[in-house]
């Protein structure tokens, strides 16, 4: 196949990217680099089934050569006040990928009769009432909320993809992408992941924002990426939850890293910044993933972390360098 990925630079992009090269199909990656990073790719300069457009996904896209499937996954996506690399530092740019990003990329699959894959988000659920979450819940957000701008970005690209599905008879897909981790993960993007990790490993109390008490479900990026490309070559169109159903509260998956890492300065609990609209419980139903894709998790946490934290360790010490 001959694949366009927008926020090829990405963490997610990045490993799909790496996937459909090694499986031997030509990709094009598209990137601004807002959030993206430029050493996820470094590795393909010379990769010829390879080439980059650095160019905004809300920009008209335009590309000569046939397209067999476009996956739109660029957009920024960690929900962190405090990193640059924020959605609510990112607010128009977010919205922007999401509406104009998932327009252009749309049009260019209806353009070359190519199959379309959105990446979606476990975040069109909002603060769930109903758990765990299956596709079938309509979930309940707050529009003008904080974290509104990537969720209804994502809510409005689903509407769009299933208006091209269904009125164009574009070839499309939708999988909505829980909490996923892994090595390419930004140091300085916000989110626990790195966070924890990195005060882990300086020997610092992990700082947990809220009571702790609130859960998440992390899934292992080799098990998304198997997900999403099953799901690529799949026959189905409505959205489908890729995760790992395993819950785990923040204290616990604090204190996992700790155990990991030997860290023991233990945490610090701030009751007072938890950031608005913050879900209190998070956990996909994946009873579609299995039946349609005969698609499960395969990576435990503890080993995930492992994985992780060897990463990012290599990472911190290239930085001290």
């Amino acid at each position: 196949m001959r694949v366009l990925i927008s926020g090829a630079a990405g963490f997610l992009g990045s490993h799909l990217t790496d996937r459909l090269i090694k499986e031997g199909h030509t990709v094009i990656g598209l990137d601004n680099f807002i959030t993206g990073n430029r050493a996820n790719l470094a590795h393909l300069t010379k990769e010829a089934n390879f080439s980059l457009m650095e160019q905004d996904v809300s920009t008209f896209i335009k590309v000569n050569e046939p397209l067999d499937y476009v996956l739109h996954l660029a957009s920024p996506a960690s929900p962190s006040k405090t990193s640059p690399l924020g959605y609510p530092n990112l607010p128009i740019q977010t919205m922007k990928a999401g509406a104009l990003g998932t327009h252009n990329t749309l049009g260019l699959a209806k353009f070359h009769n190519a199959k379309f894959l959105l990446a979606s988000t476990s975040e069109v659920y909002g603060d769930p009432l109903v758990h765990p979450q299956p596709e079938s819940y309509w979930g309940n957000c707050d529009p003008v909320g904080v974290r509104s701008v990537y969720d209804e970005a994502k809510r409005f690209a689903e509407a769009l993809t299933m208006a091209y599905h269904n009125f164009h008879g574009v070839d499309t897909r939708i999988v909505r992408i829980f909490n996923t981790f892994g090595p390419r993960m930004r140091l300085d993007d916000g989110r626990s992941v790195p966070n924890f990790i990195q005060q882990a490993l300086r020997k610092e109390p992990l700082t947990i924002y809220g009571t702790g008490e609130q859960t998440r479900s992390f899934c292992y990026v080799d098990d998304l990426i198997d997900g999403i490309r099953l799901l690529m070559d799949s026959g189905e169109h409505m959205p489908v939850n890729i995760g790992n159903p395993q819950e785990v509260s923040i204290i616990d998956f604090a204190l996992l890293i700790n155990e990991l890492t030997g860290n023991t300065a233990g945490l610090q609990i701030n009751t007072s910044e938890r950031l608005g609209d913050d879900p209190e419980r998070r956990q996909p139903d994946i009873t579609r993933a299995k039946t349609i894709l005969g698609w499960e998790p395969e990576v435990s946490l503890r080993q995930g972390l492992s994985k992780a934290i060897d990463y990012m360790c290599t990472k911190l010490e290239q930085k001290r360098s």
